[in-house]
């Protein structure tokens, strides 16, 4: 509620409580509750789905360093977001919808359907070492495409392409902010009610099964719940890192492992992060004459922050 207050009083236009709220035709209110209101909305949704996934994907591969993006959705809906951009499609709607996030989408969703048939077909590890080592390599696949299809635009789509694979929280339509509230409110809701079993996992697969748990379907659920999600986030955001990684971990250190707890406390966590680093950006347009793109402040952020948490148990030592 604190980042939520922070980001609805400040950003690159100084804004006026008061006069927003004595007239209704005021630029004030035209800023506050038009343009800020969404896109606080937008960022807080993304950073509590980016989390949620971070945490439950972590138990998932039994890996603290596990994150949102090695389930190979990020390279999926990159390679998509690229192809529509590349065509020149980003300024082309389709049946009221932008046709950059619905390719984005696509691509992230047929990427996940490969990776899990990969996974399951699989003859050694476990479901979940299966599922990263796909991951990995059909996010190498389609960075490499990405990064082949890159040079055959122009500057403008170039730099278009480049912003959207930084990540951004810009101002978002009703329908397209309504829609992905609902793919993370019910893919969030899978992973609650499966948290408990989470905690099974960390025992094996084997010990899990045992203790009652239907190790392959909570895998599948974990796995699309988690899938659709990020989907649906970066479909509208584009590749905003290091969430789904730092807010978990950190969180782990201070109220446990029990993701009962966690998963909760992660999509608060998480929500509040992007709120805050999108507030970040927004300001710095007072500095510098230009808002840098959400997922580079984050991972100036995370980064360094992840890197002080590895090395104090070590210092300790």
């Amino acid at each position: 509620m604190v980042a939520v207050v922070l980001a609805l009083l400040f950003g690159s236009e100084r804004t006026s409580v008061a006069a927003a709220i004595a007239d209704p035709a005021s630029l004030d209110r035209v800023l506050i509750f038009d343009i800020r209101l969404p896109r606080i909305v937008l960022a807080a949704v993304a950073g509590a789905g980016l989390s949620i996934v971070g945490a439950s994907f972590q138990a998932l591969l039994r890996n603290p360093l596990a994150e949102p993006y090695v389930l190979g959705v990020s390279g999926g809906a990159a390679l998509g977001a690229t192809l529509a951009i590349a065509v020149g499609a980003s300024t082309v709607t389709f049946l009221g919808a932008a046709v950059v996030p619905a390719a984005a989408l696509v691509g992230g969703l047929g990427a996940t359907i490969l990776v899990y048939l990969i996974a399951r077909n699989a003859e050694h590890g476990s479901a979940g070492t299966s599922i990263l080592l796909a991951g990995v390599m059909v996010n190498a696949i389609a960075s490499a495409l990405v990064t082949f299809l890159k040079t055959f635009v122009g500057p403008a789509r170039a730099q278009q392409l480049l912003r959207w694979l930084t990540g951004f929280v810009e101002l978002p339509t009703g329908l397209e902010l309504g829609s992905t509230s609902i793919y993370v409110g019910v893919g969030a809701a899978i992973l609650l009610f499966d948290a408990a079993r989470m905690n099974l996992l960390a025992l094996g697969d084997d010990t899990a099964g045992a203790l009652g748990v239907n190790v392959r379907s909570l895998t599948a659920r974990t796995f699309f719940a988690s899938s659709c999600i990020v989907g649906a986030i970066v479909s509208l955001t584009g590749l905003i890192g290091f969430v789904g990684l730092v807010v978990p971990h950190a969180l782990r250190r201070l109220i446990g492992p029990d993701h009962r707890a966690l998963l909760p406390a992660s999509m608060f966590a998480g929500a509040a992060m992007v709120l805050l680093c999108d507030l970040a950006s927004r300001l710095m347009f007072r500095a510098i004459g230009t808002e840098p793109p959400v997922g580079a402040v984050t991972a100036m952020i995370g980064g360094p922050v992840f890197l002080a948490m590895l090395a104090r148990p070590a210092a300790r030592a």
